[in-house]
């Protein structure tokens, strides 16, 4: 019988994409025991956009929240999303910092480590691979994943080609990402076998989005071509910018007489549970319509959901919603200028943020962020295709070219741990907070110092009581 099985997303990608990860463990601590008998795949619960906003908005240790959830799932795998070199965060870190993140990461609770490139500059990926490797257990999974985009350079045979490169790296399984939803299921087909047919094997796996309403069609036809895990979403979770439904897949998978693994009384028990926690952030607003719905222009401007729901955060937080479809027409004028780059971490933000400005200020590049400038020197690797000369110009000066700063600046120690030892003296109790803090060092900090905050009141409260 052939089996496809399933990765379930609300506690990561779902919610980045429908309420920009607000989702706090609070809210989901008590379902998480049940969830450990769903029979998934995985579960994908940190990386991405989890642990900047742990630290920003929801007041949470990131590591801590890691390893309640292991604690609570101990028979399913956990899964998180890194950026290669990038880790979590939107520069380049020294390889001995990516190192350590990596031994933390599986120590605190990390069973796959899903490891992408924004520009699918696989030099990007070989310290973070090497370092899964060096610290695995029986339990380690290192995947390697393509940002899946459309463009004048994105063919077929070229991602066929990039599935081989990451074999031959060492990658034991493989994942499409497809942040926008865009993958049509003609496109499915002749990916996933052209991909089975090159890779043999190796599992390959499909992520993609309700965005432009095409998900369910594109998982079904990828099933049919061979695929071997799918992304799912806990229905009240689902859909909008988000993933196709578990459950929905899940019975249609039944029909077809594909095994799953999934037990049904238990996934329709964890979507129960979450639905009064959906409907608590709907009615605060912090899901907004629009991430909800469909919209097919996405095929067009090809913005990712987690993109999508940060943009109207920060148009709300500007009021300039007004503003909104002319941004989103500005996308692919700025990406094509950029050179096709897929609009995932941290480019989907530096083009989208980009846009946002063109628009606000009213003429193209009279500001240019200096993460987009960055892009240009060459600090985030190898464009898909060649970029706006006259943009390039602008930038780097009259005949200024790009270099390649993977080649010569990341393949290096620094000394990042030193400066974060200094920056925090005793706020710092653990290589964890360090990490935290090189990642993210106003956000770790702040958060570092209402812990501590917290700790002295707890004591003088106890004294007094006493």
């Amino acid at each position: 019988m052939k089996k496809v099985q399933f990765t379930e997303t609300v506690m990561r990608d779902a919610n980045q994409s429908l309420m920009a990860t607000r989702l706090p463990y609070a809210d989901f601590e008590e379902i998480l025991p049940v969830m450990d008998k769903a029979g998934y795949y995985s579960v994908e619960c940190w990386g991405g956009a989890t642990f900047d906003s742990c630290l920003r908005y929801l007041g949470e240790d990131p590591w801590e929240r890691l390893r309640n959830i292991r604690a609570k799932m101990p028979n399913t795998r956990l899964q998180m999303l890194l950026r290669g070199q990038n880790l979590l965060g939107y520069k380049h870190y020294h390889d001995d910092v990516v190192e350590k993140f990596v031994e933390l990461s599986i120590k605190n609770g990390i069973d796959i480590i899903r490891i992408f490139d924004a520009l699918n500059d696989f030099r990007n990926l070989g310290t973070a691979l090497e370092s899964v490797k060096k610290y695995a257990t029986s339990r380690t999974i290192a995947s390697g994943c393509i940002s899946y985009t459309q463009s004048p350079v994105h063919t077929v045979d070229k991602y066929v080609e990039m599935c081989k490169n990451l074999v031959k790296m060492g990658f034991e399984t493989l994942c499409l990402k497809d942040m926008a939803g865009t993958m049509s299921p003609y496109e499915a087909e002749h990916l996933i076998k052209g991909i089975k047919d090159a890779v043999g094997d190796v599992p390959v796996i499909l992520h993609t989005h309700c965005t432009t309403g095409m998900a369910y069609m594109t998982l079904t036809k990828a099933i049919e071509s061979g695929v071997d895990v799918i992304d799912t979403a806990t229905s009240c979770f689902s859909n909008g910018t988000s993933q196709a439904a578990t459950e929905t897949m899940f019975y249609a998978m039944q029909q077809y007489g594909i095994e799953t693994g999934l037990d049904e009384k238990v996934i329709n028990q964890v979507n129960d549970f979450f639905k009064p926690v959906k409907q608590k952030y709907v009615d605060s607003g912090l899901i907004n319509p629009k991430s909800m719905a469909t919209d097919s222009q996405a095929l067009v401007y090809k913005v990712p959901g987690g993109m999508l729901s940060n943009m109207i955060a920060n148009l709300k937080d500007m009021n300039a919603m007004d503003k909104f479809d002319e941004a989103l027409l500005e996308i692919p004028a700025v990406r094509k200028d950029l050179g096709y780059p897929p609009l995932v971490t941290p480019l989907s933000q530096m083009v989208g943020n980009q846009a946002v400005t063109n628009v606000l200020v009213g003429e193209r590049y009279k500001n240019i962020s200096n993460e987009v400038k960055n892009y240009f020197k060459g600090e985030y690797g190898i464009s898909p295709a060649p970029v706006d000369k006259g943009l390039q110009e602008k930038i780097l000066g009259a005949g200024g070219q790009p270099v390649d700063c993977r080649i010569e600046d990341s393949r290096r120690t620094g000394e990042d741990f030193e400066k974060a030892k200094k920056a925090l003296g005793d706020l710092a109790e653990t290589e964890e907070d360090l990490m935290s803090w090189i990642c993210f060092p106003k956000q770790a900090e702040d958060f570092l110092k209402s812990r501590k905050e917290k700790r002295e009141q707890v004591v003088k409260y106890t004294i007094e009581e006493a």
